[in-house]
């Protein structure tokens, strides 16, 4: 078995930016070499996240929209009373999506449903500059 961790860097534009990343995750796993296995993909941070989605335009409204109804900037968070950075709402949305995902591959094409994409979603309130760890693991 083999694994081998690569790192892609992403700049994000504001919050509620959503970046398809699947062309750079296959990039990686054909790069390893490695034929059949999986791909972690995981945000090195606690305000973004990353899932798979239809990467459309409706969806990429919807998403940040429904996010937003669970977590609105409305709220009181109690982080924002200690650390004063307006971003609690980010934390809260990150956790629920989640920092990783994990991809399965076949002859070193990622397994995907035909309308499927590997996204980050920042969900911080401002731009950054993200890196993102995958971990191939297979052989």
């Amino acid at each position: 078995m083999t694994v081998i961790t690569k790192k892609i860097k992403i700049h994000s534009k504001s919050e509620n930016d959503i970046i398809d990343i699947t062309g750079q995750v296959a990039d990686a796993v054909i790069e390893s070499g490695v034929a059949n296995g999986t791909v972690t993909v995981f945000v090195c941070g606690s305000t973004g996240a990353v899932t798979t989605l239809e990467y459309e335009p409706g969806l990429l409204r919807d998403v940040p929209a429904a996010l937003a109804k669970i977590a609105p900037d409305t709220l009181v968070y109690e982080h924002e009373k200690k650390w004063h950075d307006g971003n609690g709402r980010s934390h809260v949305k990150a956790s629920l999506v989640g920092p990783s995902l994990v991809v399965p591959f076949c002859g070193g094409e990622l397994v995907l449903g035909q309308w499927q994409q590997i996204v980050f979603l920042e969900l911080d309130t401002r731009s950054r500059t993200r890196e993102i760890l995958l971990q191939i693991i297979g052989e």
